[in-house]
Formats: C-alpha cells, structure tokens, sequence
C-alpha cells in the first residue's frame, strides 16, 4: 500500500504504525490449511477442526463473523460452496452434500476444492485446501459389449491383433486395468507394460487357426482395475476366421511396415505417409520423397507422390524375385534453411499360390525285371515350388491301382518303388502319372508321366497245347520221312522264348528209340529213320521235351503215340496136301489147304480158288474161305492115279496179294490113305482153331455191336478227350476221337480170323489190349511237371507196354 506525504502528515506516526501493523497481521494469517476427505463421503462427515486449525477461539467464531466467503475446486472443476460446511458451535469442517470426484475433476491427477474463510475484529482472511481423495467406486468400461475380430487361417505364428482396451473414471492405482482372456487353444493375450501406461491388449497367435475346424471362436476379455476391492467388466470377442492369407500392418512413428501381396493390380495404394510440421506458413509445407541413397529397383517398382505422401504400385510384384523392400522417405518443408525429417518404410511381399510345382526324375532305374522283390527302387523324384509357405508346401502322389508306390526319403524328394511282384506275361510296361500338388489356396499342381518297362526273365516253361498226340503211321514207310510236327509255346522273349526239341530216350523192343525216331530241334518235327513194320511194333510211344534257350533253361514234356496202321504186304503161305483114297465119295474132304497171312484186318482175311476154270472132267472143288479140298463125284481109274491142282490163295488187301499152291492129289488105296491123314500132312492145329471159321465169327461179332457203337460215338462226340470202352467177355471196344477209328480185340491174339460166311467188311484193325493204368486201375495218367531241364521228374506209372509186344 501507497501512503502519499500529506495522507502521511495528517494521520501522524503513530496510525501509521498501527496500518504497518495490520498489514503483517492479515500476510500471517493468509496461511493455507490442506484436508482430504474421501469422494462420495455422506452428509455431515468430519473434514477436520477448522477454527482450532486457524488459531480461532471457538466461542469467538459467531462473535467475530466466521464465514466462507468464496470456495473454488482445482483440477478445471466448477465451484460449488456446498459440498462443505463449518459448524461454529464446534468449528468443526464438515461434509455437506456428496461429491463425486470424478465429475468434479475428471481425470486430473489432483482434484481439491478451495475454501476462502474470513473473520472480523479484526479482519483476517484464510485460504482453505480440501483434497478430493479418489475411491475405487468405477469399473474399467467397455465402450461395446461385443468386439468383432477377423483373423486370417494363414497367419503365422506370433502374429499380433490389437484389442480396443477398458476405461476407468477413477485415477492412480484404481484406473490401472489387467487384463484376462478366457482358456482357449489357439490365442493368448499380452498385457506387458499395460500397468504402467493402460496400453490396449494384444492378442498373440499361439496355434494355427483351421477354418474349417472352426470358422468362429467365442472368448471372453475380462478388466479388473486396481482398487480395493476390485471391479470387473467383460466384453465378448467374436473372432472370425478368414479364408485366405493376409497380415494387419503395424505402425509407429520412425517406421511404417506395409505388407502387399505379389499379385495386387498395377496404382494400388500402397501406403499413404502424413508428417506433421509444427511452424506456420511455408516452414510447415512439405514435400514428399525418397532418399537419395534408395535402390533403382525401389523407384522403379513404387512411385511417392510429392504433395500428398500417398505412395503407389508402380509395377508387378514378384515374391520369388524380390519379397521385402527397405527405404527412407523424406518429408522436406520450404523453409530456409529447410529441415529434413526422415521415417523407414518396409514393404513386405506376400507369397500368393502362383506357382505350380515342379516335378523332376532325377533317376530312373529301367527296365524292371519280372522278378525283382517288392521294395526294389525304380526311380528317385524331386519336386519344388517357388512359392513358400502353405504356398510352397508339396505332396506326391501316383496314379491308384499300380504296383508301384512312393516313399518320402526327406524333404521334396521321393523314391519309387515296387509294392508287389510283377508279371511281364501279364503287363509288360506300365504308365505312371506322378502329380505334385501343393497346400495353397486354391491349390495348384503339375503330372510327369514315366514309363517303366518290365523286363523278362525266364519264368515260363515250354508248354504244349495238349498232353498226348496221337499219330498214325503206315507200316512200309520211307526212311527219313516226316510224321508229324509238335509244337511248344514259350510266352517269354528272345532266347527265353527259343525252344528247341529233343526225344526222351528208351528202348523199345531192345533197340534205342533214337534208332526209330528222330526230332528237328528247331521245327519239331518228328521223322521216322526205318520203315516201320505192323507185324513187329503197333504202337510206339515216346516222350518229346521242349526246352528254351533261358539261363536257367525250362522244359516241358508232351507224350506221342504214333500208331502202326497195316498194309498189304504179306502174302499167303500154303501147306499142300495130297493122299487120296480112291473109294472117296462124292463130297469127301480130299485135303484142307491152310494158308496164313502175316497181315491183320481184310489184308489177313484169305479166299481160296483154282487157277484153271472148273470143268467136269476136274473132279474137285476147294472151299472159297475154308481151303477144303473135296470131290466133286466119285473117283475112278479113268481120273489117273495123280492130278495136279493149282490153288490160288488172295487175301482182302488193296491191293490184293496171293500166293499159288500146287497140290498133288495121288490115288490110293484106302489102307493108304488112312496111313496119311490129311490133317497130319497140313499145318498142326494146335491149340488154334479154324482160322477162316474164327474170323466169321469175329466179323459177326463186331457186327452186331457196330450198331451200338455208332450210337455211343455220336453221344461221346462231345467229350472229344474221352475214351468210351465197353466190354463183352474178354473183348474190349474202345473208341477215341484221337485215334479217329474202331478197333477189336482179342486179349491173348493177333490173328484174326474169318469164316466163309462173313460177308460186311468192316474197317478193322487187331491188335493186344495195351491200356494205361489209370484205366484199367482208376490210376492217374503220368504227368511231367515243367521244371528246370534235367531236373524233370515223371510220376511213377506202371504197366504200359508196347502194343508190339503182347
């Protein structure tokens, strides 16, 4: 306070002295008192001893005027006088009405209301502090009750999302806010640091997301605040799980990460930078560009637009050429000098599946043998893909239904191997289709196709179409001549297949079979080296083998019974006779003429007739089949004492064969004749009966059962491998197709003889029943079991003979 030099006068020293005074006196007592009291504190709730505090006498406070004039709170609240009151009975500071600090001061860290307190005689003035002390009466609050988050499958491990965090109204360790996800398998949650700055959670990619599994995950977010007691809130996270491959940028202030995929079109916006200039006027107009010090490859493939820092795509990318590019970019103002602000962009490429794999034989074991093992290596395989990732992940797989299949040996490459034996007879080569499919979205995938020969080996032995082949053969053949050709067939290749033939050796008749027959190596066929005599050998069996040219060789064996068919190459052989008495009667027998062919069938079957033509004065006859020599008439002495007769004998052949035989007939007297039997001077009988008789009777037999056997024939037509026998008595029937004729015979005997009464001629053939003994005995015919050559083994079979022999 100002004193001017007359106020100064007037007033005198000592008012001068009492102003001075009163002066300090008001300075001391402007002195500030600090309380605090807890917000929301009810009505009537002790702040503090006001009046004792400010050095007032209590009983002074009504006398003296004691009042709050004015009141103001800190932290930009408005003021409110009510909120407190002083009782001045006790000079007690009270609460008057509720205070919520958060409305009175927000979130200023210190929230206090300003009392200014006064009291006369004299007049002081106080300056009063309440400090609004701050409760835990607020729960962290969500702005939404349901967040919603997209998430890509693709995204990689550790990959990070931004979560829009709680508020709390009440401040210091009652506003800070933790943070709790719920359990799951896939995301956790990371909160580092969150305590000191309420930074918003993050979520953290712990475990791929399958869309497929699961296209939506439902989790719970809960805050919990730091006050005493806790309060909570929860807010639902509806993460939604994408199809396709992509990755959130993440931003700050010094670098900007952009992460663009390989195929986007040519003039997409990149990125679009803001730098902020705090001067005025042309100091904060800036300008965009590229360091000087970035690659030309950068410039070529982005543009930066000066004015707006939007930055464009200025040609196609390619992840397999370049997949991150790094620059600074520079925001220039127009000041002079100007100044230079700098940030890092990194631009990372993303992999899309534009690549189809590759697929390589980088070893090819071919041909296969037949008989290789399964497990046999045929081919290695490589495969790649330029792409990465899912993108660049490779399966193999071959076509189904093959005897092959792969095996992964390590990473991209693959061995091909036989699963199960193969058969070259049965498939020679086989056309594998390789395909190389990869995991991308959609997947791409490229085939190789690979042929893989089989090659032979020896595994097949010559076979013959049949078992047994049946030949006939006429006897009197020429040396050297062919008979018959087999033929084996080797389903192998070159000299697995070559066959060639040779006779299995025996002996026959005490002879060497080679010494009959002989065999082509190369063609098969069979040639008869003598002639062949019916008489001798009517059937000659033998074994043929085929053997390839293989290493090891293999055989096969087929039996060949070349049958002996008669000629007409025997003549008649006669005995002649010759004693006759000369009383013999009309019709005496004067001899019988027995003749034998060595020939079987009509070429046996003999007649007998006189050379010269009857006449009346030949007082004999001879019995066309029975050879009888008997008179005509009684005899008498004008006949002569001796007659010679020519006697014909011809058998049935084509062409017919004959013999002549003089017969003397002398004229005796009875006692003569009887000395000289005609049955004594022929051919002994023995135990053979009339020849001619027995081959009528033959005849006659075959006869009657030709009828029946016509019939069978036709019935057994069908089964052209089957024999049908049917026996009477000691005679057997046989029929085979492969013989082709009907054959008698007669157990025991090779001649056949014929009366004069047959009269059918059949096609006949005699010969000894010779069967094999699965016949007769219901035992198995031998088999040659095809096996290595020389190794060939019959099964045991008994009983077969040469028909030659009986």
């Amino acid at each position: 306070m100002l004193w001017s030099w007359q106020t100064y006068s007037l007033m005198g020293t000592r008012q001068l002295l009492q102003l001075v005074l009163l002066q300090a006196a008001w300075e001391v007592g402007s002195g500030q008192l600090h309380y605090s009291v807890p917000e929301e504190s009810k009505h009537g709730t002790f702040v503090g001893r006001i009046a004792q505090d400010l050095g007032l006498e209590v009983g002074e406070l009504v006398s003296r005027r004691f009042r709050m004039v004015s009141s103001s709170t800190g932290g930009g609240g408005g003021g409110r006088r009510d909120y407190f009151e002083v009782n001045v009975q006790n000079g007690i500071l009270f609460v008057n009405s509720r205070i919520d600090r958060e409305e009175l001061c927000a979130k200023s860290p210190v929230c206090a209301v300003h009392l200014e307190v006064l009291v006369e005689k004299p007049l002081r003035g106080f300056h009063v502090e309440v400090e609004i002390k701050d409760i835990n009466d607020n729960a962290p609050v969500f702005s939404v009750n349901e967040q919603n988050l997209d998430i890509w499958e693709s995204r990689s491990l550790g990959s990070r999302f931004p979560l829009e965090g709680a508020s709390d109204a009440d401040i210091g360790t009652n506003s800070l806010i933790t943070y709790r996800l719920s359990p799951n398998d896939h995301l956790s949650l990371d909160t580092q640091g969150n305590h000191e700055k309420n930074k918003p959670p993050e979520l953290v990619l712990k475990n791929s997301l399958d869309r497929e599994e699961s296209p939506v995950h439902h989790l719970l977010l809960t805050a919990t605040d730091g006050g005493k007691p806790e309060l909570t809130s929860t807010v639902q996270l509806v993460i939604a799980v994408l199809d396709t491959n992509d990755n959130a940028p993440v931003f700050n202030q010094s670098v900007y990460e952009v992460h663009l995929l390989e195929n986007v079109a040519n003039g997409t916006l990149v990125i679009k930078l803001e730098a902020i200039d705090l001067d005025d006027g042309v100091n904060k107009d800036l300008s965009y560009s590229f360091s000087n010090v970035v690659a030309p490859a950068l410039k070529e493939t982005f543009i930066i637009d000066q004015n707006t820092g939007e930055i464009r795509l200025k040609k196609k990318l390619d992840f397999e050429d370049v997949n991150l590019y790094e620059t600074q970019v520079e925001a220039m103002d127009k000041g002079h000098p100007p100044m230079v602000g700098k940030c890092t962009l990194l631009v990372e490429i993303l992999d899309v599946n534009d690549n189809p794999p590759e697929v390589s034989v980088t070893s090819l074991s071919v041909p296969v043998l037949e008989d290789a093992p399964p497990g046999t290596v045929v081919a290695l395989i490589s495969v790649s893909d330029k792409d990465s990732g899912d993108n660049g992940k490779v399966t193999c797989s071959i076509s189904p239904r093959l005897p092959f299949k792969l095996l992964s040996t390590f990473k991209n490459y693959y061995s091909l191997v036989l699963e199960e034996a193969v058969d070259r007879e049965r498939v020679s080569q086989y056309q594998l289709l390789i395909t190389a499919r990869d995991e991308g979205l959609p997947p791409l995938s490229a085939t190789s196709s690979i042929l893989v020969p089989i090659a032979d080996v020896n595994d097949n032995a010559p076979a013959f179409p049949q078992p047994v082949y049946t030949v006939f053969v006429k006897e009197n053949n020429p040396p050297g001549a062919p008979i018959f050709t087999v033929s084996a067939w080797d389903p192998d290749l070159q000299e697995n297949a070559f066959v060639s033939y040779s006779v299995v050796e025996r002996s026959v008749a005490e002879k060497p079979l080679s010494s009959y027959i002989s065999v082509q190596s190369e063609s098969g066929k069979l040639y008869a080296l003598q002639p062949f005599d019916y008489e001798e050998l009517k059937l000659l069996e033998f074994q043929v083998t085929a053997k390839d040219a293989g290493l090891p060789p293999l055989c096969g064996n087929v039996t060949v019974q070349v049958f002996i068919l008669d000629e007409n190459d025997n003549v008649p052989i006669t005995s002649p006779l010759q004693l006759v008495p000369v009383s013999a009667s009309t019709g005496h027998v004067v001899a019988k003429l027995r003749a034998v062919d060595a020939d079987s069938g009509y070429n046996a079957w003999l007649r007998y007739e006189l050379q010269e033509p009857r006449s009346p004065a030949v007082p004999f006859r001879v019995g066309r089949y029975s050879g009888e020599i008997r008179t005509t008439r009684p005899l008498d002495e004008a006949d002569g004492r001796m007659q010679s007769l020519v006697i014909v004998v011809k058998d049935h052949g084509e062409p017919a064969l004959s013999a002549t035989a003089t017969v003397s007939v002398s004229l005796v007297e009875s006692a003569q004749a009887g000395q000289s039997d005609p049955q004594e001077t022929g051919v002994s009988e023995g135990p053979m009966v009339d020849m001619n008789v027995s081959l009528i009777i033959a005849i006659c037999s075959v006869s009657s059962l030709f009828l029946l056997v016509i019939i069978l024939y036709i019935a057994m037509r069908c089964q052209p491998d089957t024999a049908l026998m049917y026996s009477a008595g000691n005679h057997t029937l046989v029929c085979a197709s492969e013989v082709g004729s009907w054959s008698y015979s007669q157990r025991n005997s090779r001649n056949l003889c014929v009366g004069e009464a047959a009269a059918a001629k059949n096609d006949l053939m005699v010969f000894t029943p010779n069967f094999p003994q699965s016949i007769e005995n219901g035992a198995g015919e031998t088999q040659l079991v095809p096996n290595l050559c020389g190794t060939v083994k019959p099964t045991e079979k008994k009983g077969r003979a040469s028909l030659g022999d009986s």
